[in-house]
């Protein structure tokens, strides 16, 4: 009766929804059908996302030879273009890659029922066309069977998914408002980021975010087709096209800065051809396996899109300003602050989004099982991301932590701003878990479609930051500024923590 009640007890302890975090948490390695899933969505989508901050990263280190102004001023630029480009891009990625799960999901029972009916009708038919033909050549008729047969086995169709032309539309509309923004306001942002008239910085911060902008279609087609791709648990695609442009990119920059002694504006016309090659090679790809061109105007999803689309934009809007504001006072402590923190918020940036690989493969994945109602399936897939998130940042608070004062020499060799890249250097490093649990947490609610918590939590965490930013970089510097920025990725953890944790909302089901 006692040994009951414990396995009672025991069974009934496993069903509070916090256990979910460490649910099989010996099995976080093991290569099982769920851990290869999620390996293969996994590993080429943090390679794809890591591929263009590290590009950055290289024209960062190319800039930061010609001079600490012009570092300080392609920095400001480049936190300012992609600030605006997350507001327009992260809702629309996020959404199209949830709603193509959703929807390839749905349709593929529907063609595999269709064929198996065709596949078992198939040798009747065939057997209905022999009566009607002359018997006399006994392969011909066998050669009808195996057409009849092939007929009904390589007859293959390209997708019609309406998120993906929705999708295309809305981002090539939402491209080019943005690059005529960009360059009717691009002086008047700038000042905002405390690049003033008199600042020997915004000559070559203009020239490059104008350039720059003109980037910006392509920029928001090949994110909303990466977002597509996702949503077929395809990550090597984008991987494929993103490595292809980021290798020119890298190429073209010393030809334009140095060969053509065009300097900053070099760096961001190598990095727009880089651009819209990514845009044609997955385009080339696409067209291949969706039908985009939709029957009528009414197939597309616009309504769905802008309602999920408007949390979302709340939610990223948020979390830009944050980092554009923190930013923006980093610049106003003038350019060797500046330059210092661009460098090490490119490298915060790039090696956090390899948890947006996780991110990625638990909101597929996730979004395709809710969508078939498997929710233990939904369950270990919540589990092992979570599980694998907290090691991946773990692991790279260690490599970051040990490694990193090593290599800061690649980006500049000005000794003021190399003293205070290593003074940011351990914020960089002890952020990881954080980073990473807040990026995961992020696209498992999204996976359940949990759009409005994703962006009630943010703007409440934001308000929080944004308070903390401004008192501690008045107080602290450069200092205060990365200590906000961990209170700020501390609350973002928190919050998606809080959800899953308590089993509420979308994860209710957890409680069951």
């Amino acid at each position: 009766m006692a040994e009951k009640e414990s396995m009672y007890w025991l069974g009934d302890w496993r069903r509070i929804p916090i256990c979910t975090f460490f649910k099989d948490a010996r099995l976080v390695f093991k290569a099982d059908s769920l851990g290869r899933e999620i390996l293969s969505i996994a590993l080429p989508a943090a390679m794809a996302l890591t591929a263009d901050p590290i590009a950055s990263l290289v024209d960062t280190a190319f800039i930061g030879q010609i001079g600490p102004v012009e570092l300080a001023a392609v920095g400001v630029s480049i936190a300012l273009f992609n600030q605006i480009s997350r507001i327009a891009i992260f809702p629309l990625v996020s959404v199209t890659t949830s709603f193509v799960a959703e929807e390839d999901t749905l349709n593929e029972a529907c063609p595999l029922v269709e064929k198996s009916k065709c596949l078992e009708e198939a040798p009747i038919m065939a057997d209905e066309i022999k009566e009607l033909m002359p018997r006399k050549d006994t392969g011909g008729n066998d050669q009808i069977l195996d057409l009849v047969g092939i007929d009904f086995k390589v007859e293959h169709k390209r997708k019609h998914i309406p998120s993906a032309s929705s999708a295309l539309v809305i981002g090539g509309i939402i491209g080019l408002i943005q690059t005529m923004f960009l360059i009717s306001a691009a002086k008047p942002l700038l000042n905002y980021m405390g690049v003033t008239s008199d600042s020997p910085m915004l000559s070559p911060a203009q020239n490059y975010l104008i350039l720059r902008s003109l980037g910006a279609p392509a920029v928001l087609l090949s994110l909303a087709m990466q977002g597509i791709f996702r949503g077929f648990k395809d990550t090597k695609t984008p991987l494929y096209a993103t490595l292809a442009g980021d290798v020119t990119n890298i190429a073209l920059d010393p030809l334009f800065i140095f060969v053509f002694r065009l300097g900053v504006s070099g760096a961001a016309i190598a990095h727009v051809i880089s651009q819209y090659l990514i845009s044609v090679i997955l385009l080339w790809s696409l067209v291949k396996k969706v039908d985009l061109i939709p029957p009528s105007i009414k197939h597309l999803q616009f309504d769905r899109f802008l309602k999920n689309g408007f949390l979302l934009l709340i939610r990223v809007i948020a979390v830009t300003f944050c980092v554009t504001l923190s930013a923006s006072l980093a610049a106003r402590q003038g350019p060797t602050s500046m330059a210092a923190f661009q460098v090490c918020l490119q490298i915060w940036l790039a090696v956090s989004l390899l948890a947006d690989g996780l991110a990625v493969a638990g909101q597929a994945i996730l979004a395709g099982a809710f969508a078939n109602k498997d929710y233990e399936k939904a369950k270990a897939t919540a589990s092992r991301v979570i599980q694998l998130g907290l090691v991946l940042g773990l692991a790279l608070a260690f490599i970051l932590g040990t490694g990193l004062h090593f290599g800061v020499k690649l980006f500049t060799e000005d000794v003021n701003v190399l003293h205070l890249i290593r003074i940011g250097i351990p914020f960089v490093a002890a952020t990881q878990p954080l980073n990473t649990l807040a990026f995961v947490f992020d696209g498992i609610n999204f996976g359940a479609s949990d759009f409005a918590y994703s962006a009630i939590s943010l703007v409440v965490v934001a308000i929080v930051s944004i308070i903390c930013l401004l008192i501690l970089s008045s107080a602290g510097g450069f200092v205060g500024i990365w200590i906000a920025l961990t209170i700020y990725m501390g609350l973002r953890a928190f919050v998606g923590f809080l959800r899953i944790g308590t089993g509420s909302g979308a994860w209710e089901l957890l409680r069951s």
